[in-house]
């Protein structure tokens, strides 16, 4: 993905609220199949890293890049911006490259 594409996305999601947050659990199987389900839902969602997640947010960008389809788009103090397009219906479309 380009600068140019990631900005745009980060000026999509500069007015949206987090939609999951990440406590004592951290990231549990649970949470990433709650994290897959929003971005079905809205393609394009923050996430909060609480004070009491045991993961740093540089540890969840990594192990959350690693799930297929899933773009870390921006990291800005503990909240995350993640972005993956619906696979039949996209609704967001990326401007080209």
């Amino acid at each position: 993905m380009t600068g140019k594409q990631k900005q745009y996305l980060r000026a999509l999601a500069h007015p949206l609220k987090p939609l999951v947050n990440l406590g004592k659990q951290g990231l549990s199987p649970e949470t990433i199949r709650e994290i897959e389900t929003q971005l079905l839902d809205h393609e394009l969602i923050k996430l909060k890293v609480l004070e009491s997640c045991p993961l740093s947010k540089k540890e969840c960008t990594d192990k959350l890049s690693g799930v297929s389809e899933i773009d870390v788009i921006q990291v800005i103090g503990k909240t995350i911006v993640l972005f993956s397009p619906h696979p039949e219906e996209p609704k967001i479309k990326i401007p080209a490259a």
